[in-house]
């Protein structure tokens, strides 16, 4: 059995060379790692300088040619290969030299062993590879030694690999000169079969290898991943805490307008009543300047008391309802300090604006699954009579903190499962405008 290369054994062998080579070049055109181009070459020099052994006569002359050409080619491959798995150029640079004039040389010898069997013929290239050998051999065996110096399992599964099959196949290829020509046969052995369990050893700890290096590439992917995740949630909170730095000022700056409203009017009480609600909201403001999320509960606490002092600034007043699903658990819930305020401001200044009759906003949430949903309604003049105002009116306030509200909800959520919607739900006997926001419970 181990004299015949038809055999199932020495088949079976062959065709696992050829299947990994063409899988490690499947693998090269994927991602263009020379890693697994070179890799690939060198099973393919295994499995055709395996074929010879399977020739016929007519074939085994191509093979006077090739033989140790295809074998120096092979060695070739094996190197760049080895110099790109195990990064030999930047943990053992001066080595790593000698191992690029090497693959020269046996790039040089391969060229040179065709014309020797041109000229000369297959004794002679037998006699200079078995002078070329045991050189090659020593370099190589000082070069694992050199490698030692790069730490990791996957220089040691190299190594136990790379020695397995150059000892093996010195067994092949010596053995026979050394113990004589029939000593493996007359065991039922064909000396190559050594060279073929090299093979096995070899391609089975290079496998490992490659699994390793992948597993660690794939490690380091997801390491850069989650910094880039913790990076682009320091970016986000640093947007959110600008815009917050931007809205406080803004709210402050129409809160101050009001006061003056009172003072001009010389509504003396109310002024005090007004200034004294202020302050208070003031204090929740600066608590909360610093931080980048609340309950929603302290929200809508702080967001009513804005409501009371806008109902006390405008003419009538204004009703203002809220209902809150029971489910909802409002200290769980963490919201963007007052991320609802600039929807209900902008129904206050420009909804309500020229409005003689009742008013009223209507703040709704509910519990929807994993999300809240919350509905601002107020029966304003709606959307489309509120741009037409502002055509002719340049110098009405602007909704600055709508766009900032909407951005700090969708920053805070990564943007995901997060939507703010605002329409016009007039109709041909009312008139009003709708925001709905929705957005994750947790974050």
């Amino acid at each position: 059995m181990l004299l015949d290369f038809s055999s199932e054994i020495y088949s079976w062998i062959r065709g696992a060379v050829l299947i990994l080579s063409i899988y490690h070049l499947a693998i090269y055109f994927q991602n263009k790692k020379t890693l697994y181009l070179f890799y690939s070459l060198y099973l393919l020099s295994f499995f055709l300088y395996f074929l010879k052994e399977i020739t016929n006569d007519d074939q085994w002359h191509i093979y006077n040619y090739i033989n140790f050409s295809l074998q120096f080619l092979g060695f070739s491959a094996y190197i760049i290969f080895a110099q790109e798995l195990l990064n030999t150029k930047k943990y053992i640079p001066e080595w790593d030299k000698l191992l690029v004039i090497e693959v020269k040389l046996l790039l040089i010898a391969s060229v040179g062993f065709i014309f020797i069997e041109f000229f000369y013929g297959y004794s002679y290239q037998e006699k200079l590879f078995l002078i070329l050998v045991p050189i090659i051999s020593i370099f190589s065996i000082l070069t694992y030694i050199v490698l030692t110096k790069i730490k990791g399992k996957h220089v040691t599964y190299f190594i136990i690999g790379s020695l397995s099959f150059i000892t093996l196949a010195n067994v092949s290829f010596i053995g026979p000169q050394a113990l004589g020509e029939t000593y493996f046969q007359e065991r039922g052995i064909d000396p190559m079969f050594f060279t073929y369990v090299g093979v096995i050893i070899e391609t089975t700890m290079f496998a490992i290898i490659i699994g390793y290096k992948n597993r660690n590439f794939e490690e380091k992917i997801n390491i850069s991943e989650s910094q880039l995740a913790v990076k682009i949630r320091e970016m986000n909170d640093l947007k959110m805490t600008v815009l917050q730095s931007q809205m406080d000022p803004h709210f402050l700056y129409n809160s101050l307008n009001s006061i003056n409203n009172f003072v001009l009017k010389n509504d003396i009480e109310t002024a005090s009543d007004y200034i004294t609600k202020f302050s208070r909201l003031i204090r929740e403001i600066l608590k909360n300047s610093s931080r980048l999320t609340i309950p929603l509960e302290e929200d809508l606490g702080v967001l009513g008391l804005y409501v009371k002092l806008e109902q006390m600034r405008m003419t009538g007043g204004f009703d203002y309802i809220v209902t809150i699903d029971d489910t909802i658990n409002l200290k769980e819930i963490q919201v963007p300090p007052l991320f609802m305020q600039p929807y209900i401001e902008n129904a206050i200044w420009h909804g309500f604006a020229n409005k003689k009759d009742y008013k009223k906003i209507s703040l709704s949430i509910y519990d929807e699954d994993d999300n809240i949903r919350c509905e601002i309604i107020d029966n304003g003049i709606g959307i489309d009579k509120t741009k037409s105002r502002k055509q002719n009116q340049e110098n009405e306030r602007k909704p600055f903190g709508i766009k900032a509200s909407e951005d700090r909800i969708k920053m805070l959520h990564e943007n995901l499962n997060v939507y703010v919607i605002i329409e016009d739900i007039s109709n041909d006997r009312d008139t009003g405008t709708m925001v709905t926001i929705k957005f994750p419970k947790k974050i």
